[in-house]
């Protein structure tokens, strides 16, 4: 999911570049940056934007605006907390701009579909988890990581296509004979990476994840 320069109306360029910048902004103020203080936090956020760097320069391509990759949007929410899971994924986005991967004039719009939407999707489930679920470790590893991921993927894609369909760049039935089918293919992966780091990190590293209480889900009952 990266959108080239010429893919997009110049007005929807100057819109996202607008929405961003809110946003964004209002994510720097309210960021807990004191969560980064601690040096091996520190070093776990640098490192997992360093991965997802490599990862997300390994794609693959049916059409042009539609790549194929791990997108771990709902890991780094999970991890970090959904502000600075944006702040993170928006330096891998950087990245992907500085090796030339993708261009500088659609980084707000490619930030919006691929960074914001997963990651809002994404801390939503997390939210009813928190709230409506039992606190038990495999709700919180299977909805909020594997579903969660699943879902975030399939929002991102789908706002995406839609972009692309309303902005003429591809008809619908060019998606749904090129992109649409391998869909399902790249949530399950998107799923079960995400789980399976999810599942590692609360058992051997659950400092690493913020939103995870091991007191809360893995308390002793009497």
């Amino acid at each position: 999911m990266n959108f080239s320069y010429e893919s997009l109306p110049t007005q929807w360029v100057w819109i996202a570049g607008a929405l961003y910048g809110v946003t964004m902004a209002w994510v720097l103020w309210r960021a807990p940056w004191s969560w980064l203080r601690e040096r091996e936090h520190l070093h776990v956020f640098l490192g997992s934007c360093v991965a997802l760097l490599l990862m997300w320069s390994m794609r693959a391509s049916a059409i042009p605006g539609l790549d194929y990759h791990y997108l771990g949007a709902t890991l780094t929410t999970l991890m970090f907390g959904w502000r600075l899971a944006c702040v993170a994924l928006c330096l891998v986005l950087a990245g992907t701009v500085f090796n030339g991967a993708s261009d500088w004039q659609v980084f707000p719009m490619n930030a919006l579909t691929m960074v914001l939407t997963p990651v809002l999707l994404s801390h939503a489930i997390f939210r009813v988890v928190d709230s409506r679920l039992p606190n038990n470790i495999f709700v919180y590893i299977f909805v909020c990581g594997y579903f969660g991921a699943g879902a975030a993927l399939l929002g991102a894609g789908g706002l995406t296509s839609i972009l692309l369909v309303r902005g003429g760049v591809y008809s619908f039935e060019r998606l749904a004979y090129d992109y649409f089918p391998f869909a399902p293919l790249m949530l399950f992966m998107e799923a079960f990476i995400t789980g399976m780091l999810v599942a590692i990190f609360v058992v051997m590293r659950p400092n690493w994840v913020s939103t995870f209480d091991d007191a809360r889900y893995l308390k002793r009952r009497p």
